[in-house]
């Protein structure tokens, strides 16, 4: 086969499996909305935000509680696992022999490699024990951030490493022969230069956190409330379906696939921001 036939037949076979992503991401969308139509037509939307809580039989679905504990258990998630996740990718790139670093690193892959259902009983078979003794009854908001970062925890460590090794070493070299320091040159230049690449790594974390099911269910306590404070028992919106899936019926079972439409679009938001904050980490970059 000539070059240019392998480079066409290439081409044309990278349009096609993109163009087949792009139309399973629409099915899905319309299958949700499909799905949830029927509570959704005539501006009932508004009563999952307004009703006076989630009671099913009542007829009463208000998601505002579960929206507000999934964004927290994510958001806590990230704060915790960004941080540590670019130290260790800084750690791996500057400063860890090879030895250790490849034994670290191989330790992060297996971290990730973790079955959530796995995640799901240590926490609750001794992390909410512990929380308990701080402030009963343990399941709580807290025991589902700390489960959620570390499990995001790796896929923040190992695209950051990533994103800074793709720095161009002559950017270390320039910041070197300005006088700055080696912590200064890595954290205020190199590490500024992959924010692009960190930013698409926390994106792929958040989802993750957002979209995690069983662990959370586990650990979280499942009470409908929007926390007070860290140590409530809380349900987010993935554990819900998967509680309450099997048996619902008519509006009930409509309004637990709007729940589904509701976590895509939170996904959607995430991947806008991270699309624009790459492209101005890119802008910097160059």
């Amino acid at each position: 086969m000539f070059p240019w036939r392998a480079d066409a037949a290439l081409a044309f076979s990278t349009r096609l499996l993109a163009l087949w992503s792009a139309a399973l991401v629409i099915f899905i969308a319309a299958f949700l909305l499909r799905e949830a139509w029927p509570v959704l037509v005539n501006g009932h939307w508004q009563a999952f935000f307004t009703s006076d809580g989630w009671y099913p039989s009542s007829g009463q679905f208000n998601l505002w509680p579960m929206l507000v504990a999934t964004l927290a258990a994510s958001l806590g998630a990230m704060l915790l696992a960004l941080p540590l996740g670019i130290a260790s990718a800084v750690f791996l790139c500057f400063h860890a022999p090879t030895p250790i670093a490849n034994g670290y690193r191989r330790l992060i892959v297996l971290l990730a490699g973790i079955p959530s259902v796995v995640f799901g009983l240590w926490g609750l078979t001794v992390m909410v024990p512990l929380i308990a003794q701080i402030a009963p009854p343990g399941a709580s908001l807290l025991a589902a951030i700390l489960i959620l970062a570390l499990m995001i925890l790796p896929t923040v460590a190992l695209t950051s490493e990533a994103a800074i090794a793709a720095v161009p070493v002559h950017y270390a070299h320039g910041a070197f022969a300005l006088g700055l320091s080696r912590a200064s040159s890595e954290w205020r230049v190199v590490v500024p230069a992959a924010r692009a690449g960190i930013a698409s790594g926390a994106l792929l974390a958040m989802g993750r956190a957002l979209g995690e099911t069983m662990a959370v269910l586990m650990v979280a306590g499942n009470v409908v409330q929007i926390p007070g404070s860290v140590f409530d028992s809380v349900r987010v919106l993935t554990a819900n379906m998967a509680l309450e899936m099997a048996y619902a019926t008519g509006n009930h079972r409509a309004s637990l696939f709007v729940t589904g439409v509701v976590l895509m679009a939170l996904v959607a938001v995430l991947a806008w921001w991270a699309h624009r904050h790459s492209a101005r980490g890119v802008t910097y970059a160059q």
